[in-house]
């Protein structure tokens, strides 16, 4: 078996723990393939950071759908296009390590996520997490959702940063339902750890020095474990209908809870997933909502039709009748995605776009490159739910819409992103008409999750 030597210390603590972990002997094993190195030392790691949209048409127009890069001190390649979804998220043949591509940059932060998990690993911890999101805690979410949201928006209103609100917004209202319980003066130092930790995973400076991003997420990772530990063990003791207890009693199928730990790790991943990838993904709707008052009245006449008036809560049941705004929201995760790039590492040698990629290679692909690819959306830019009805979906690549991933690593809680994002659109558009302040667009921060620089200034006026 060829060889790659790990570069940090992570990396050889992956290795130790997975047998499936592959080396690669040699960067110079991928000089067949076309493609930029970039600068010394950070390769084109910041050019990817900046702009990963830009930099990935400039490539493909350049070198073509497979091409090589340097980033975060890796030699790797990239496959774009809807068929390179589907060769790696769907995974067939299991060529591709989540744990290995995700590892490097997530390990010191999120390890054990469900993410970084692979195969028979992750196949059992998933099956025990599921339990979470059946129809009956699913329910009695929707019920706490409902009374966090509806509290928090009533006090909102006039010109205000959209993004800071809603990410107070979901933090408070993932603790209710994930925790079952008010954040209280905690809040503001889980939520730093969380940012800490996110941004974290984007820094150049890979090792947790002082001072660095890394060193940031580390230590808000430290809180983080300290904060969830104490919490499993009241759980246990004392279960609720939240989420946390759910996972807290969860049983792998011999029967045995899920180590303490594990509990841990994959509750701090879940919650960041619900806290910042749907704080992004909100942002990007009421952004486009704002810009498209059309779209903005219509989903405003569907939450009143399906809930009886204005500011009512919307019952579980009723979730299924909120087709427009459905597609709304997939239409926003479709011009911006909250995880624009996934990263594997190919455990074994295979052919794609007429090229042979070794064992052990890094290998990208890119959600927001296929879903502003013209071939399959014409006029990206535009903002068209209709995208989305049954007819448009049908003719259309099943892989050219992957923001939530795909295959055996399918986004465990996405019907919980949905049910939040309607409840949002309920709650804020039956209570408030919302515009853009007058300025400049926003501009931004695509990685390593899409946030407006400026915040998203919207102006809220009350209309209930």
């Amino acid at each position: 078996m060829a060889s790659i030597a790990p570069d940090s210390r992570t990396d050889l603590h992956t290795e130790r723990a997975n047998p499936h972990w592959v080396r690669l002997g040699g960067d110079h094993k991928l000089d067949h393939v076309p493609g930029e190195d970039g600068w010394p030392v950070l390769g084109t790691t910041l050019m990817q950071l900046a702009d990963p949209l830009g930099f990935q048409r400039r490539m493909v127009e350049t070198h073509g759908p497979v091409f090589r890069t340097r980033s975060f001190g890796r030699r790797g390649v990239n496959l774009i296009g809807a068929d390179a979804n589907e060769l790696v998220l769907f995974d067939r043949d299991r060529l591709f390590s989540n744990e290995q591509g995700w590892g490097p940059v997530l390990n010191l932060l999120f390890p054990r996520g469900l993410m970084l998990m692979d195969f028979e690993a992750h196949r059992v911890d998933r099956r025990a997490l599921s339990i979470a999101f059946k129809p009956e805690p699913m329910r009695a979410y929707c019920s706490v959702l409902n009374t966090g949201i509806a509290q928090a928006v009533q006090g909102w209103g006039g010109q205000m940063r959209f993004y800071d609100a809603i990410k107070a917004l979901t933090l408070d209202t993932a603790a209710s339902s994930f925790l079952g319980l008010p954040l209280g003066p905690e809040a503001d130092r889980l939520n730093k750890a969380f940012v800490d930790m996110v941004q974290a995973s984007g820094g150049v400076v890979r090792r947790p020095l002082p001072f660095t991003r890394m060193g940031k997420g580390v230590a808000g990772r430290r809180l983080m474990v300290e904060y969830f530990g104490r919490l499993v063990r009241e759980r246990r003791a004392d279960p609720g209908q939240d989420m946390f207890s759910q996972f807290a009693l969860a049983t792998r199928e011999d029967g045995s809870l899920l180590p303490e730990d594990v509990v841990v790790d994959h509750m701090i991943f879940l919650m960041m997933a619900a806290h910042d990838t749907i704080t992004s993904s909100a942002t990007v709707l009421f952004w486009q909502l704002a810009r498209n008052p059309d779209w903005q009245d219509r989903l405003r006449a569907e939450a009143r039709a399906v809930t009886g008036g204005d500011g009512l809560p919307l019952a579980y049941e009723d979730l299924g009748r909120m087709e427009l705004t459905e597609m709304a929201f997939k239409e926003a995760l479709r011009f911006m995605p909250p995880v624009p790039n996934m990263p594997r590492r190919a455990l074994r040698d295979f052919e794609f776009g007429g090229y042979r990629i070794p064992a052990g290679t890094p290998v990208g692909i890119s959600p927001a490159a296929v879903h502003a690819d013209p071939a399959h959306w014409p006029e990206p830019d535009r903002f068209d739910p209709l995208r989305f009805t049954p007819e448009n979906v049908s003719g259309r690549h099943k892989y050219a819409w992957v923001p939530f991933g795909g295959g055996a690593h399918m986004c465990l809680g996405l019907h919980f992103a949905y049910m939040q994002v309607k409840l949002l659109v309920s709650h804020i558009l039956t209570r408030y008409e919302v515009a853009m302040q007058p300025g400049p667009a926003p501009s931004w921060q695509a990685w390593p999750i899409p946030k407006p620089r400026d915040g998203l200034r919207v102006e809220m006026r009350r209309i209930c």
